[in-house]
């Protein structure tokens, strides 16, 4: 079968690794000094978040906590408060507990077992695939966005892949992986940056792509995507706006904050109240007596 996916992987791999050495953003979780923790960052800003709006968070972050253990060592709230707005914040809770977790039980050095990663807090499938191969040259299947669609349109010839990850996805980006671990971590890292610049969702440049002549969508003519319908995010008016308008709040005070200062920020009371009582039960925000509120301690 000549002409399987997975009998096409291979002779993806010179192509879009010469590609990548030459077309590589420079970022700093990077460079070859970087470190576990430092991808291990990365990896939790990067989610759902793009690369433009993580780095200025991510310079802070690191030159304030450059070791799991000066994390760990503050308030859970002084991770939420540098998190800023980035979004999704709980993820900086899972980062400060991570922290914790590799303090107590790793020596403060990030594990480079696989095993051990994925035991950590916020710590999924991905995460510990990524921060196995990126930071410890390990060969695994990094599945992202990115890296879903530029398989589905290289090797199964279809325009985008399905809207939720599935486990047909790992076993064809596990199938596709080169033999050498430390190869396979590169291609890992090619193919997410080949789909983040060039083989993008809405207008993919495939007049730069390194494996057009090879693609089974392009050999296919393109085919339109015809699957069910992409509902785009939403922001103005949800309740994930209202969480950030009272966090934005809570980060700029040096103290507890009165209610009257919360209720402030976003007039209608019903969506007002249901946030801050999210908030308080993922453990965002502490209730304290008098009707004050604070990040946690």
């Amino acid at each position: 079968m000549s002409d399987s996916p997975l009998s096409l992987a291979s002779a993806l791999h010179a192509p879009v690794l010469q590609w990548y050495a030459v077309n590589a953003r420079t970022l700093p979780w990077r460079e070859p000094d970087a470190g576990a923790w430092a991808v291990m960052v990365s990896e939790f800003m990067l989610q759902q978040t793009p690369v433009a709006r993580v780095l200025p968070a991510y310079e802070v972050w690191m030159r304030r906590w450059p070791k799991p253990g000066d994390l760990a060592a503050e308030p859970p709230g002084e991770a939420v408060r540098a998190w800023d707005r980035l979004g999704y914040p709980r993820r900086a809770l899972r980062l400060h507990a991570a922290a914790k977790a590799i303090v107590e039980l790793h020596g403060g050095e990030v594990p480079s077992d696989h095993a051990a990663l994925l035991a950590l807090p916020g710590v999924g499938t991905y995460t510990a695939a990524a921060i196995a191969s990126f930071a410890f040259g390990q060969r695994h299947a990094v599945v992202d966005t990115n890296v879903r669609r530029v398989f589905a349109r290289a090797l199964t010839g279809v325009a985008q892949p399905t809207i939720s990850p599935t486990a047909a996805d790992q076993r064809l980006a596990v199938a596709a992986l080169p033999s050498d671990p430390t190869v396979a971590a590169r291609w890992a890292v090619a193919t997410m940056e080949l789909g983040a610049l060039v083989c993008t969702a809405r207008v993919p440049r495939c007049t730069q792509c390194p494996i057009s002549t090879q693609c089974a969508w392009i050999l296919a003519g393109s085919p339109p995507y015809d699957g069910p319908p992409r509902k785009g995010q939403t922001y103005e008016g949800t309740d994930r706006q209202v969480r950030g308008r009272l966090l934005a709040v809570l980060r700029a005070a040096t103290g507890p904050v009165p209610k009257k200062s919360l209720d402030a920020c976003w007039p209608e009371e019903i969506q007002r109240e249901r946030a801050l009582d999210g908030l308080v039960a993922d453990g965002l925000v502490e209730p304290l007596p008098r009707n004050r509120y604070q990040l946690p301690h």
